[in-house]
């Protein structure tokens, strides 16, 4: 006998960043963030939990993953089947419309679509808000890609793990975009988890960065609220810049951005000075996102071109929160 969960989940951009954890077993925050869900890219995943199976199989975009691969999916597993007190192994196969560990959130989209097929799977039947704590397990920033629109990440207390959780803001319907510049879709060097490690240890900047970014959400939230598209798009560009700037303190230093990546940045201050409102963000990799407005997202579009190929240049509205799939739409 087998059961069967499949779902689709979108990446999300964080416009507050998470970066570095204060426990990195439970994957608890060192402050809150706040995202933007993206349409354009997305995750789905289709587990299936069959008595025959000896073990746990993993493949991902038509190719079965290593045993080591395999391993880090079946402790995300075990959370749900503890939970459920199951046994049964699991076949998971994930398509991802992300390119993977290139810093556009391949991760979030990944296991939160596992989170997904898994809570569908199992009959578990989380809350959304329940189930953005075991997608957190997986990937800190895939709690946020559970709901769609601006999300909050609250980093919640001490080492209680059900108290950090992601929570809807705004659903972001009035007129927000973003495009992102792919300057590098290869994987890269240092992961963000090395990376994160890194810098909470060792760079002097970090302390500074984590009161910071706790001033900067309050600021954004309110530019929500205030529909303040200008504040929230030079709130996002000051902490992203802020959040690498932590990284150039780490020992050894740590630095994801590329030359395209500084051509893009610039390109980006050369079109706001020409009065089209845009701001620029970066997460762990050399990827520009550029945070406008939805209406000017074809203009935009067509000044990167100028610097940039066709396809280097991705367009996105809001993306929704996780949705459950049938067999029909798997096969599709």
């Amino acid at each position: 006998m087998s059961k069967v969960g499949i779902t689709r989940a979108h990446t999300n951009i964080a416009l507050i960043k998470y970066w570095g954890k204060r426990n990195n077993e439970l994957f608890l925050p060192m402050n809150s963030s706040l995202s933007l869900t993206l349409d354009a890219f997305y995750t789905e995943t289709k587990v299936t939990l069959d008595d025959s199976l000896d073990r746990d199989y993993f493949i991902l975009d038509n190719q079965e993953q290593s045993l080591e691969e395999t391993q880090k999916i079946t402790k995300f597993l075990n959370l749900f089947r503890k939970e459920t007190q199951l046994t049964t192994y699991a076949r998971v196969e994930s398509h991802n419309h992300v390119p993977t560990a290139a810093g556009l959130a391949s991760s979030a989209s990944a296991f939160a679509a596992l989170a997904g097929a898994m809570n569908q799977a199992t009959g578990l039947n989380l809350s959304h808000q329940e189930l953005s704590t075991y997608a957190r397990r997986g990937s800190g920033s895939a709690t946020r890609s559970i709901f769609g629109g601006f999300v909050e990440w609250t980093m919640g207390y001490g080492d209680d793990s059900a108290s950090s959780y992601a929570i809807p803001v705004d659903p972001a319907d009035w007129n927000i975009g973003m495009l992102v510049i792919a300057v590098n879709k290869q994987k890269k060097k240092v992961s963000s988890r090395i990376g994160m490690k890194r810098t909470v240890e060792t760079s002097p900047f970090y302390p500074a960065w984590v009161e910071s970014a706790k001033t900067d959400l309050v600021d954004l939230k309110q530019a929500i609220h205030a529909r303040d598209f200008i504040r929230l798009g030079e709130i996002t560009e000051s902490n992203g810049m802020k959040m690498h700037g932590t990284m150039l303190g780490a020992v050894p230093p740590i630095s994801y951005w590329e030359p395209d990546s500084v051509k893009a940045i610039q390109k980006v201050k050369d079109i706001r000075d020409m009065g089209i409102p845009c701001y620029v963000t970066m997460d762990a990799g050399p990827n520009v996102k550029v945070l406008c407005r939805q209406s000017d997202m074809a203009t935009i579009h067509k000044l990167l071109l100028n610097d940039f190929k066709a396809d280097q240049l991705i367009s996105s509205t809001v993306g929704s929160g996780i949705t459950n799939l049938t067999e029909a739409d798997w096969l599709r």
